[in-house]
């Protein structure tokens, strides 16, 4: 029996694609550990011949394999010629090759956060912030630069006022990360729209990254009293300012049909003892399950066998095609 891909199948090595006859000892592939995606080295190449294949369909795609050739679900290893109707580990293969980065947690991270859930907006590829006032504008990037390493300038846009009825000035700052952008909808929620947004959690990981997502939220949707020790917070997102006021030990009454809500933060909060740390991870998962829709018999024409390449690998045994992770059979 063949195990593996047929020779034409396309496979997903570092940089790219190959197709799985053209894969080399010593070359470098795509793998999955748990939700992350990981590097792992070609140590040897096998080729067999068998007269059955079948078409693996998927939500994204259709693959030729042998029916032996195992695929990843949620309970474990099942065969190709037995996927139809389970679910399989996938990940985007068109990200494969972005670059990924290390986020830092602490206050510079809490406060790009903060500031991006009241003001900014999470592209599919981009995470950007467009304000009136520069020195808001230069917190932000100066705190997405310190907690991403990636480079964040301001621009000088112009932003209508419906309200003026003419173009006001503004800065914008935008970087272009889907990695980032992923980050952000794991923390905030699927598309992170300001309406839906749940709160972000991964703040409170440890008392300066929340007091950062409160400084750059507050920066964002709030503003300080002129009098007293107190800072309040206007939002229509209710579910978001009532998790927010658990969190700080305050008291929060929507305003009933008011657009808007208000919740005041007192500069004395952290004195309740109501903050208490959670461990959440910072960096976004990167597969997520898809169906196998249908498995569909594929015999060979003529007398012409189809030629299946297998791998062995290390440190993963396993591989990706175009995203989906399988393994050779035990």
């Amino acid at each position: 029996m063949g195990y593996g891909l047929a020779s034409k199948q396309l496979v997903n090595v570092v940089g790219g694609c190959a197709q799985a006859k053209r894969v080399a000892p010593g070359d470098l592939m795509w793998a999955l550990d748990g939700d992350r995606t990981v590097r792992t080295t070609v140590v040897a190449v096998a080729g067999a011949k068998a007269r059955a294949a079948v078409e693996v369909v998927t939500d994204h795609m259709t693959f030729i394999a042998s029916p032996d050739l195992l695929l990843a679900t949620p309970d474990g290893w099942t065969h190709a010629g037995d996927a139809a109707g389970t679910t399989v580990a996938w990940t985007h293969a068109r990200k494969l090759c972005r670059e990924r980065f290390t986020i830092r947690p602490g206050y510079e991270f809490g406060y790009f956060v903060g500031a991006t859930c009241a003001d900014g907006t999470v592209g599919k590829n981009y995470v950007s912030l467009v304000v009136n006032e520069e020195s808001f504008a230069s917190r932000y990037a100066a705190a997405l630069t310190t907690c991403t390493g990636l480079a964040a300038r301001l621009e000088p846009v112009t932003r209508p006022s419906g309200y003026l009825r003419r173009d006001l000035p503004g800065f914008r700052v935008r970087v272009v990360s889907s990695y980032l952008s992923d980050a952000m909808r794991h923390y905030a929620g699927g598309d992170a729209h300001h309406m839906r947004q749940r709160f972000p959690r991964v703040v409170l990981r440890d008392i300066d990254t929340f007091n950062g997502f409160l400084d750059g939220y507050i920066d964002g949707d709030g503003y300080r009293h002129k009098h007293g020790q107190a800072r309040t917070v206007v939002s229509a997102n209710v579910p978001f300012l009532a998790e927010l006021a658990r969190i700080i030990g305050a008291r929060f009454t929507p305003k009933g049909r008011s657009p808007a809500s208000h919740l005041i933060v007192t500069d004395r909060w952290q004195s309740r003892g109501t903050f208490v740390p959670e461990d959440h991870r910072i960096d976004p998962p990167e597969s997520s399950w898809i169906r196998v829709q249908e498995v569909r018999p594929r015999p060979a024409l003529g007398t012409k066998p189809f030629t299946f390449y297998s791998y062995r690998l290390a440190p993963y045994p396993t591989f990706l095609v175009n995203g989906h992770l399988v393994r050779e059979p035990w």
